[in-house]
């Protein structure tokens, strides 16, 4: 079902990490560097122990703009689930991290997950264009989980 290449719309920049003698830096996102519709209006780290998968799931509205960094390497598996896209039912995998530090801006659409495939804990940054659950977290979450269904085509292959 699913063809392998390039997601339209999917947004990946590699992450430069600034090193020197203090310990380094790496720049998240500039808003005069990405779209609009894809800046930020909250963040939150998250820590993932080697070898467990998060989601897939999708959202409605939100974009994601998330930073793999280190200290430990994900392997991100995209899915087009936009009837309307020209890449729709086509599937990305991308390995990024500690080997590959980037940016990865995933739209509203197109299921994602990803694996800490690395030996050690990973950091995931996530810096979304949609607040959780609304202002004043009164909305119902933007969210559409997959991994908990069976039937779901939506599966990454170990």
């Amino acid at each position: 079902m699913w063809k392998s290449g390039e997601i339209d719309g999917v947004i990946l920049k590699s992450t430069p990490i600034f090193t020197d003698s203090r310990g380094w830096l790496a720049e998240f996102f500039r808003h005069d560097d990405i779209p609009k519709e894809f800046h930020p209006v909250m963040g939150y780290l998250s820590m993932t122990e080697p070898g467990i998968t998060r989601g897939p799931h999708e959202h409605r509205e939100q974009a994601d703009l998330f930073c793999f960094l280190g200290p430990s390497d994900f392997e991100v598996w995209l899915w087009d689930n936009r009837v309307q896209s020209k890449s729709y039912q086509t599937r990305q995998i991308i390995t990024l991290g500690i080997s590959n530090p980037a940016l990865l801006i995933v739209p509203p659409g197109v299921v994602h997950a990803y694996r800490n495939v690395g030996p050690s804990q990973g950091l995931v940054y996530n810096f979304a264009n949609q607040l959780y659950k609304g202002s004043g977290r009164k909305d119902e979450v933007d969210e559409i989980r997959h991994e908990a269904n069976p039937e779901s085509p939506y599966h990454l292959k170990y």
